[in-house]
């Protein structure tokens, strides 16, 4: 019986790459799925983060409307009025989008 193991050797050669292929494929389709998306959207936020202007109305993550009055280019902030008489001041980072299409920036926040 020992002598029966022995002799059967593993096959080398083009059938190690077969057996990788499925692994390969499974990547490459995660890949399209997964990572391009996501880079398409970051790079839209990240386009509309730096287009921002004095006078934008804009959405912040945490669901607060404003227009922005002031742009602090050094530190990455922005000064929001929010109401007559009331300023905040937010990181650039902190604006989910623009204020004139809440349903897009809420969709868009959900998704991870």
């Amino acid at each position: 019986m020992l002598q029966l193991f022995q002799q059967t050797s593993p096959t080398s050669g083009p059938a190690g790459l077969v057996q990788y292929t499925p692994l390969i494929v499974m990547a490459a389709i995660f890949y399209f799925l997964v990572f391009m998306p996501m880079k398409k959207r970051q790079k839209a936020t990240q386009q509309m983060i730096a287009s921002l202007k004095k006078g934008d109305e804009v959405i912040t993550s945490g669901g607060i409307f404003g227009r922005i009055t002031a742009i602090d280019e050094d530190r990455g902030t922005l000064v929001l009025q929010i109401s007559d008489n009331t300023k905040i001041k937010v990181l650039r980072s902190g604006i989910a989008g623009p204020a004139a299409d809440p349903e897009a920036v809420a969709s868009s926040a959900s998704k991870p």
